[in-house]
């Protein structure tokens, strides 16, 4: 599937944040990149890249994004990109001989509206544009969006300031060739040159469908209040999960967004943010094992804090595009060191106030229920996700049992915690056991 990629104009209005508006990064990423590595997600995998203004900047960074992302961009340049965006698109068109996804380097949004659309490509001589219909989108500015008027699934009309209307351009086209000569014709006959006019010589003969797309995440960043709202809209993207528990959706993962909005900025991996949170982790179960209260309270703090940024190295993948099989396998096997050395730390601690024997037995059974629980985690999860989304009973899993440790540090309980850590989790491994039984 190709692509074209309009990145071309000034971007005056984010002057501020770049001198290049494509190379603009948000949240760490570069617009244009965010566009190119949004649609390889999709399912495109041949790049056409329009430049004009800063071409030659944008040009060697497109040369370098390809190398990384071992995919052809063809980078070329449009003269006249101080002129409408159908200009543009005109100048590809001795690349383009069949339908390609046609987008805006400026314009972020979910994957899985592009992939829909080429589930259903257009008919010879149409084209597809994304409507969204959700009129009260809070990502929209209405001064300057492109307004449509659609009827059951074909277009209408579209232009900017349009009183009917009951939808708004997405930017993201699945045309076929026919566009070339609907800007040619729209040019021609209007001495309109942009991609508004060819839709609507499209819509004049029935060839211009809308790919209804209300509810998925879009946004055109065109200035820099649009700017701040991408920025804000993305890092909401992360909340949520449908397997976070409780402390996790309440407490670990405000508090992990927020440090991953800094961390993007930084040359960090994933797996170094995993490996960090691992070395916090290990530090306190040091500090439970040396005993005493103040051992035992900064390994608390230091556990919980391993916690919340146990949930960065996540984010971080998701907002950078490095996320990876491996980089989850890795976090994973470490968090089960992890609890095997904080569960081991206190179970020392105990030992050391001379807490009897029984407490090494306590604390065996609360490492076995905490690893068998996190075994079970992911074919319990994957069979029950319905289930937990609509079930009252909140998920348990290691945010609490982390929480747990916390709680138990900072109050000088190390007995009742274990005990508690020891009940809760294997109670919890029983119930997902016989639920999974019960349901095939």
């Amino acid at each position: 599937m190709k692509c074209l990629i309009i990145a071309a104009g000034r971007g005056s209005r984010l002057r501020q944040l770049g001198d290049s508006k494509p190379l603009i990064p948000v949240l760490g990423v570069p617009l244009i990149e965010r566009a190119i590595r949004s649609a390889v997600e999709a399912g495109a995998d041949d790049f056409y890249v329009v430049t004009g203004y800063q071409g030659e900047l944008v040009r060697g960074f497109l040369v370098s994004l390809a190398a990384r992302l071992g995919i052809p961009i063809t980078p070329f340049i449009n003269e006249d990109w101080e002129k409408e965006n159908g200009l543009s698109v005109l100048k590809a068109r001795e690349y383009l001989h069949e339908p390609f996804l046609l987008l805006m380097a400026d314009h972020l949004f979910d994957p899985s509206i592009a992939r829909e659309m080429m589930a259903h490509p257009p008919d010879d001589g149409e084209l597809i544009l994304a409507v969204d219909e959700g009129t009260r989108n809070s990502l929209i500015d209405m001064e300057d969006v492109t307004r449509v008027k659609t009827e059951d699934d074909k277009i209408q009309n579209i232009g900017k300031g349009m009183t009917d209307f009951n939808g708004f351009d997405t930017g993201i086209f699945f045309c076929s060739p026919s566009i070339f000569e609907a800007l040619e014709h729209s040019t021609e006959k209007y001495g309109e040159t942009t991609l508004s006019g060819a839709v609507r010589i499209l819509a004049a003969v029935d060839r211009a469908r809308a790919f209804h797309t209300s509810g998925h995440f879009w946004i055109d960043v065109d200035d820099t209040s649009a700017f701040r709202r991408a920025e804000k809209a993305l890092l909401n993207r992360l909340r949520g999960k449908s397997h976070d528990g409780p402390v996790s959706r309440y407490l670990n993962r405000p508090l992990s967004i927020r440090i991953s909005r800094h961390l993007v900025k930084y040359p960090v991996t994933p797996n170094q943010i995993s490996l960090f949170s691992f070395l916090c982790s290990m530090l306190g179960a040091g500090l439970f094992a040396f005993g005493g209260y103040p051992g035992l309270l900064l390994g608390g703090l230091l556990a919980q804090f391993a916690s919340v940024l146990d949930g960065c190295d996540g984010e971080v993948a998701r907002l950078k595009f490095q996320g990876s099989d491996y980089g989850g396998w890795f976090d994973a096997v470490l968090d089960r060191y992890a609890d095997a050395f904080l569960l081991f730390g206190l179970t020392w601690h105990a030992l050391s106030a001379n807490l009897g024997p029984l407490m090494l037995f306590i604390g065996f059974v609360a490492i076995i229920g905490s690893f068998i629980l996190s075994y079970t985690a992911d074919k319990y999860d994957r069979l029950m996700r319905d289930r937990i989304i609509h079930s009252k009973v909140p998920r348990l899993g290691r945010d609490v049992r982390v929480f747990l440790i916390f709680l138990g540090a900072i109050f000088n309980q190390v007995p009742l915690t274990l005990t508690l850590i020891a009940l809760v989790m294997n109670i919890e491994t029983i119930r997902r056991v016989v639920i999974c039984r019960d349901h095939g």
